[in-house]
């Protein structure tokens, strides 16, 4: 395949970016989009030209680092991580745009990295369980209903990638919260902070000056993890109860 790479370059967050163009030719249809890269980066290198920053770590679609906008979506046009996508996703002799996540919460640190240490501070105002519960306990000693458990399990299946917030038009995190809520609300070791867990995620939320959620639903169609939009639905009913019993 040959391919036209419109890149998103910008040395850091100070200066100002702009598209470059790259050809690339011979590209396996069986290289992933960040194997692409990686060869783009040795032509790069091979010139003495400046290679391409963007984040990656597993490559194998569970950590969530490697997001970037791919023609406009989220990841790109396959519902997966980036490094999961393949270039048989693509055509021969297309022109593929790559930019980094655009939301101001995350601002840009070098060309395709952003920097997401926003998600870190809402998990740190609220996102854990501090109660002690003692030593390890056998697995059935506590009943968890089923329905309930598999909320949390599909819930938990979030990996901050943050997609979800690039791909809103309001560049809201709420599929994110309401995914890191739900999964800890849903068990019974969460119900302790139940309350106030939501206040605080919530308001960190909003300090870290992500937009208002108003249910479009393109978080929940790029997510790769496929974290359903009716998640925040519990993060709404428990932020109500926590809003009218004073948390």
């Amino acid at each position: 395949m040959r391919i036209t790479l419109k890149v998103w370059r910008q040395a850091n967050a100070a200066t100002r970016g702009r598209m470059v163009d790259y050809a690339l030719d011979d590209v396996s249809e069986d290289m992933s989009f960040l194997e692409m890269l990686d060869v783009l980066n040795e032509q790069l290198i091979a010139k003495g030209e400046e290679p391409v920053a963007f984040d990656h770590d597993c490559r194998e679609g569970i950590c969530g680092m490697c997001g970037l906008m791919i023609d406009g979506v989220a990841h790109g046009p396959e519902v997966t991580t980036v490094c999961q996508l393949h270039m048989r996703s693509f055509n021969d002799g297309d022109t593929i745009t790559v930019e980094p996540w655009r939301a101001d919460p995350f601002p840009v640190i070098k060309d395709l990295v952003v920097d997401r240490s926003a998600f870190d501070r809402i998990i740190q105002a609220g996102g854990f369980i501090s109660a002690n519960t003692g030593a390890a306990p056998d697995a059935h000693a506590t009943p968890v209903p089923k329905a309930d458990a598999d909320a949390a399990f599909e819930a938990a299946a979030c990996i901050s990638c943050g997609a979800c917030v690039a791909a809103c038009p309001n560049g809201s995190s709420m599929l994110f919260t309401a995914a890191k809520v739900t999964h800890l609300g849903k068990l019974p070791q969460g119900q302790p902070e139940r309350l106030g867990r939501v206040v605080s995620m919530v308001a960190q939320q909003d300090a870290e000056g992500f937009g208002g959620c108003t249910n479009i639903g393109e978080c929940a169609s790029v997510c790769p993890k496929g974290i359903p939009l009716d998640t925040i639905n519990q993060l709404n009913f428990d932020l109500r109860t926590a809003l009218r019993n004073g948390a």
